[in-house]
């Protein structure tokens, strides 16, 4: 019997996107995949410069109900954490606490609106990790401006 794949996904805004439940849905067909989400607490507007710890509340929020739908969809999923606002710390702070994962799924918006693509984290994800990265475009909840937070 074929070990579990132990799945890092990576995503804020976008972790409940059908786009995304679409493609952890085809990595679990491909063979036995457990996953974990990290979502990073990054806040969003004037709350960036007030308190860099501010978008905890929404990030738990939205690990909640992408973690619930993942679960519905018959996914197995590991954990879900709510990480540092810079994904890519966020990222390395999960791996430093001993996690051990074989592939990471990084969710971003629209490349049209995602600061994190600007940024290119699934490259930096890629380069910090060494593990195989799969990047997932989302383009459910288009927002009106680019935000830190995917």
């Amino acid at each position: 019997m074929q070990e579990s794949a132990h799945v890092l996904v990576v995503a804020n805004r976008t972790a409940d996107s059908d786009e995304l439940l679409a493609a952890l849905d085809e990595r679990a067909q491909r063979g036995p995949a457990r996953f974990t989400l990290l979502v990073p607490a990054t806040p969003h507007g004037v709350a960036w410069a007030a308190d860099m710890n501010s978008g905890s509340t929404e990030a738990t929020a939205h690990m909640q109900h992408a973690l619930q739908r993942f679960r519905d969809a018959g996914l197995e999923v590991v954990d879900g954490v709510v990480g540092d606002p810079d994904p890519v710390g966020a990222v390395q702070d999960l791996l430093n606490a001993g996690g051990r994962f074989d592939e990471v799924v990084v969710s971003t918006l629209h490349r049209h609106l995602s600061r994190w693509l600007k940024l290119d984290l699934p490259s930096r994800v890629e380069r910090s990790t060494g593990l195989p990265v799969t990047h997932v475009e989302a383009h459910d909840g288009r927002p009106s401006e680019p935000s830190p937070g995917e």
